[in-house]
């Protein structure tokens, strides 16, 4: 049990940093060059990123994240009244699951809009767009970002204390 217990609190940690740091990569690198852009190149870049990111290893830390938090959380739980690691636990899987409500209700339906305007050579207002996509899905990535970063920040302190078991 203890070895289940660190496994997958080592696991959610790993997961979410990834995850924290794709959302922070973008709110760092990737939007400020593509705002340097013009309409075309971001919407055409974001087509393409949309499609490329579904992939077995993304989905691995974004769905993996949420499930090894959990999993440690009722591991955590299960043994000793859960101990000193549960608190920071019960916040990291409140923040990560904040963070997909934020995607699933902003960012994934604007990046299926963006997909669905088309071939970006046949988009007769690009800026429009643009606009519609770019001035909501910077702001609800900059939450994602923060709120993956406290759960990493959680899961970190999770295991400083369950260390102390």
């Amino acid at each position: 049990m203890e070895f289940a217990r660190l496994a997958s609190l080592i696991a959610a940690t790993v997961t979410t940093g990834l995850m924290a740091g794709l959302f922070f990569a973008f709110d760092i690198s990737v939007m400020p060059a593509l705002k340097r852009s013009d309409d075309r190149t971001l919407i055409q870049v974001m087509q393409r990123i949309n499609t490329a990111i579904v992939n077995g290893l993304f989905l691995l830390a974004f769905l993996g994240a949420l499930a090894f938090t959990a999993l440690a959380l009722a591991l955590h739980l299960a043994g000793n009244d859960g101990g000193p690691a549960t608190w920071p636990l019960t916040a990291a899987l409140v923040a990560y699951v904040l963070q997909l409500g934020i995607t699933g209700r902003i960012n994934i339906p604007l990046n299926n809009a963006l997909d669905q305007a088309g071939p970006v050579d046949r988009i007769p207002d690009p800026a429009a767009v643009r606009h519609a996509f770019e001035s909501r899905w910077v702001p609800a990535n900059r939450w994602r970002t923060a709120l993956c970063t406290l759960a990493l920040g959680c899961l970190a302190w999770a295991l400083i204390a369950g260390a102390r078991i």
